[in-house]
């Protein structure tokens, strides 16, 4: 039985450097453009690091780090939830929103799957072909509608 030997292989094609790379200078010169909003770098860095938020933002230029740095402190002053919201408004739904949508409507008692279904958007609709959109029940508690837009916001967020 032969031995199996794992190790690097000198690839051909590749050209050897001419200097180590802990000597190689990274080009000197203004930061290219930023492709999106700053506010959008800004809620990425908060969501992916809360206290290396700052070091995160750092290597921007310099105008637009202080932009970002005021920005990081508007966001981070926010309540937790006005956050969520501004993520889930600034990146969109969920991937699976309609499925989880579909699991909500099948778990909802029938008052609060009525008033679920009301007030999804249109094109949400559409994935529950075989209902009609009824007219709000007076009897209903005022509760009652504010629990359907938490739960339709918390499944397509």
């Amino acid at each position: 039985m032969q031995a199996t030997r794992v190790g690097r292989v000198a690839r051909p094609e590749r050209k050897p450097s001419s200097a180590p790379a802990s000597e190689e200078k990274a080009p000197v010169g203004p930061p290219p453009p930023l492709a999106l909003p700053l506010e959008r770098y800004v809620l990425v860095a908060w969501v992916l690091g809360r206290e290396r938020a700052a070091d995160l933002l750092s290597g921007l230029g310099a105008s637009e780090e202080a932009r970002a740095k005021e920005l990081l402190a508007c966001i981070a002053a926010l309540p937790s939830a006005r956050r969520q919201a501004k993520v889930a408004v600034e990146f969109g739904e969920r991937a699976d929103a309609a499925a989880r949508l579909k699991a909500l409507m099948g778990e909802a008692p029938e008052p609060l799957r009525g008033e679920i279904f009301r007030r999804l958007p249109p094109y949400h609709r559409t994935l529950f072909p075989g209902r009609e959109v009824e007219p709000a029940d007076a009897d209903a508690p005022p509760a009652l509608g504010a629990l359907a837009e938490r739960l339709i916001r918390e499944a397509t967020r």
